[in-house]
């Protein structure tokens, strides 16, 4: 289509469109990380909480897109290599278990939300997602990065269609709620929290910001994809706290919200739009697996990989990940989320934001000498 042909649709769109689609998966699509994280702090903690979480993903983003750019490094194995040096190996090791907590909580969701409405076998709801994650797979970057920036598209347009019809139905008592201006101690270690367990994410997706071609692009490209994140947390936050603390006892709060409106074609758009997140956030990190292998096939003298390989890694890694869902989405995202949040925190944002900065800037004093 002419509009992936765009500079600025390539720019500012896709890195932004491919990070929202890895992001808004399995606990920030159904609510659940947004209460948790957010929510749970009162209707201005959570405001305060999403706030930190923008900026700390502006920062990070911003340096992590102009070091790939800069040295040319755009899978996780290359980029840490040239980080890191031999240290690499560490988010790797970390990666994996974020990649198999994340796609375990996507499955998981997936199985609850069909069973749930349509009385679909929770297995079955798995084994769709699996399959049409492979699928994506098998076709490859191109066709992944177009369907995410369609997804995104669709997706905005539903969560605002449920913002509008919530905040009218609801308005008075999210009032009453800011009111109180409650912001429970916590807010501010919860939102950075959020933002360091959500970053492991970017150096998966760096394949999306290869046409960003000067620091200010790659900036301006930060900014805008964390805002463009932000935003349904922000939407999805404002309505919850009409229901707040109930909201917290939720298995999957947006659902609720939605049913409670009583509006069927609301519900449906969602269900439907909630599947193919769960679809995107899978293929998503699945792509940045197959462009770190391919990275290593190269430094091999090997070609790539093939589309049928690309399908059996995605179903594999799914397989896996169908087993972990088996412990239930609140515990996946209560338990596992937080405690690696810390190693990424020690394994990517420190060193990016200090050695990554420093070997930028000798990049640059060496042109400029």
């Amino acid at each position: 289509m002419r509009m992936f042909d765009s500079a600025i649709v390539r720019k500012y769109l896709i890195p932004g469109a491919v990070f929202q689609s890895v992001l808004v998966g399995g606990g920030y699509g159904t609510g659940r990380e947004i209460v948790e994280y957010f929510t749970r702090f009162g209707a201005w903690g959570g405001l305060l909480g999403i706030l930190i979480t923008v900026v700390c993903w502006t920062v990070v983003l911003a340096v992590t897109w102009e070091f790939a750019r800069v040295f040319r490094v755009y899978d996780y194995r290359s980029f840490f290599k040239r980080l890191l040096g031999p240290g690499w190996v560490l988010f790797e090791v970390l990666f994996i278990l974020m990649f198999l907590l994340v796609l375990a909580v996507v499955a998981s969701a997936a199985g609850e939300v069909l069973s749930e409405r349509f009385g679909i076998p929770y297995a079955v709801g798995i084994g769709a997602m699996l399959a049409l994650v492979g699928i994506l797979a098998f076709f490859g970057r191109e066709i992944l990065q177009r369907s995410l920036a369609l997804w995104t598209i669709f997706l905005y347009g539903m969560f605002l269609f449920y913002f509008v019809v919530a905040f009218g139905r609801l308005g008075g008592d999210i009032g009453a709620a800011l009111e109180t201006g409650e912001a429970l101690t916590g807010w501010a270690v919860s939102g950075f929290k959020y933002a360091m367990y959500n970053l492991f994410i970017i150096p998966a997706i760096l394949f999306s910001t290869r046409d960003l071609e000067s620091r200010k692009e790659t900036v301006l490209s930060a900014a805008v994809a964390s805002i463009f994140c932000a935003a349904p947390a922000l939407m999805f936050h404002i309505t919850f706290i009409a229901d707040y603390p109930a909201i917290l006892e939720r298995e999957i709060p947006l659902f609720y919200m939605i049913s409670v409106l009583g509006v069927s074609a609301l519900l449906i758009t969602y269900l439907v739009g909630l599947f193919g997140t769960f679809v995107e956030t899978g293929a998503g990190l699945i792509q940045g697996t197959v462009e770190r292998i391919d990275a290593y096939r190269g430094d091999l003298g090997r070609q790539p990989m093939t589309p049928i390989a690309r399908g059996i890694l995605a179903v594999a890694a799914m397989g896996v990940a169908a087993v972990l869902a088996t412990v239930g989405i609140i515990r996946l995202i209560a338990a596992g989320y937080g405690t690696i949040a810390w190693g990424f925190f020690a394994v990517y944002v420190v060193p990016v934001l200090t050695v990554g900065v420093y070997q930028l800037r000798a990049h640059a004093r060496g042109k400029a000498s």
